[in-house]
């Protein structure tokens, strides 16, 4: 084997996948945080304009919308282009949302706009911009993957969704104060702020994998960059089409399993990000303020920062086995909170819940190289962009068993949750009977 030192002084190499994963955690981490003010902010616009709660309601989608969606061509785009451009292009697009939202918002707030139809398409408009910010997940996925080898997967996307996700629960924690300190004008301003420092920041340290390096600067054929790659220590490669590495990760029937598995794992966090307020409120009796706490950082720090061990599990159990656990643990915890009217009994079911989710969401994408070795970011953008709409079509499912059964609906409906779980569990059984040797269901 050629000496590691002289591969990287030939083709000038820069980087290591430590410096991947921290690259992409900070573009995730800002991206997902150019949205945590949208949802509340949105409530206080829509007095302003007074607007109907159909229209408040696309409003606060509108950056999950385009956050889920855009993650399919975005992340297949780094097959072809390498993640760093990618990154970039999103977060510059998020921030320009960010910013457009501040200058509208002072723009409705000092009568500068006064035609409330305009006022809210420009809303829409800025808030789909933002939400791109959103999209950075699997794009992020796959530039991170592309630094690792197979038997390392769960560990890297581990840490990089679970301290990337973490960023709403922070911020939902910041934002009561960020909101009474500075306003809604300044805050998106800071917001704005923040976001262009961490999009400096990326730009400096973000590297992408040896392979896009070689090739994007003609040192090498692909063949021979792979070859470099592979005494490097790395193990995945793209199949340099961002349509190819689509159809072909389509074609690989496990990849439609993990899609409905992280439907129901991240989908369900975003639903229950959505709809524990509610809960906690409506249901328990509790004030907005401590339903905030019980969402933000209860509920969603737990399912991010436990996602990180999760990670690691999957590694070393293989991410099926881990996956079984995983949602048998959340299928518990919807049983939980289906039978409990006790409040203390109620936060043991959510965080039952949370750490079944964040462990499901790392065992997921440990699965997702596995299975589409040569087309990661198409997978990776099909299983986060159709997984996320999950956070779209839960809620609704549950509003259906209030309007139902009132008050004691907002209980019952976690039944979707026991149901969409024992799904999951039978999906990581049919994918572990596929499998042979321990060795094989580990991956490695």
């Amino acid at each position: 084997m050629v000496e590691q030192s002289s591969l990287y002084s030939k083709f000038n190499l820069r980087g290591k996948p430590s410096f991947g994963l921290v690259a992409g955690t900070i573009a995730f981490f800002a991206g997902f945080a150019a949205v945590a003010l949208f949802g509340v902010s949105a409530h206080h616009i829509a007095k302003q304009l007074n607007l109907s709660i159909e229209e408040v309601g696309w409003l606060v989608a509108i950056p999950m919308v385009t956050g889920a969606f855009l993650r399919i061509p975005f992340s297949a785009w780094v097959d072809k282009y390498g993640g760093k451009p990618i990154l970039l292009t999103q977060l510059i697009i998020a921030v320009i949302g960010v910013f457009g939202l501040s200058f509208i918002i002072n723009e409705i707030f000092a009568s500068v706009i006064t035609n409330a139809g305009t006022a809210y398409i420009l809303l829409l408009i800025f808030g789909a911009l933002a939400g791109t910010g959103v999209s950075t997940f699997s794009s992020g996925i796959t530039y991170v993957s592309y630094w690792y080898p197979q038997n390392k997967q769960g560990f890297a996307l581990g840490a990089y969704a679970g301290f990337g996700n973490a960023a709403p629960g922070i911020f939902t924690a910041i934002l009561p104060f960020a909101l009474a300190s500075l306003g809604i004008v300044l805050s998106y301003v800071s917001w704005g702020i923040f976001l262009a420092i961490m999009i400096v920041i990326f730009a400096i340290i973000g590297y992408d994998s040896y392979y896009f390096q070689i090739v994007k600067k003609k040192k090498a054929s692909p063949e021979e960059a792979r070859k470099v790659s592979i005494d490097l220590g790395l193990e995945l490669f793209p199949s340099g089409n961002a349509a190819k590495s689509l159809k072909d990760s389509a074609r690989e029937w496990r990849v439609w399993l993990l899609v409905v598995m992280y439907f129901i794992s991240f989908g369900g966090f975003e639903a229950l990000t959505e709809w524990f307020p509610s809960y906690w409120r409506n249901y328990m009796g509790i004030s907005p303020i401590e339903a905030g706490l019980l969402t933000g950082i209860v509920f969603s720090l737990v399912t991010a920062l436990i996602r990180v061990p999760g990670g690691v599990w999957s590694d070393k159990l293989g991410g099926e086995l881990v996956a079984i656990i995983s949602y048998a643990i959340l299928v518990v915890g919807s049983l939980i909170m289906i039978s409990s009217s006790v409040f203390g009994v109620s936060v043991g079911g959510e965080i039952i819940m949370a750490i079944g989710m964040g462990i499901a969401n790392a065992a997921v994408y440990k699965l997702v190289p596995k299975y589409s070795i040569s087309s990661v970011g198409g997978a990776s953008g099909w299983v986060g962009g159709l997984g996320s709409a999950g956070g779209l079509l839960i809620p609704p499912t549950m509003a259906a068993f209030v309007s139902a059964y009132g008050n004691p609906g907002y209980a019952t409906g976690f039944l979707v949750f026991t149901i969409i779980g024992i799904v999951a569990i039978l999906f990581a059984i049919i994918l572990i009977k596929k499998q042979g040797t321990l060795k094989e269901i580990r991956g490695y």
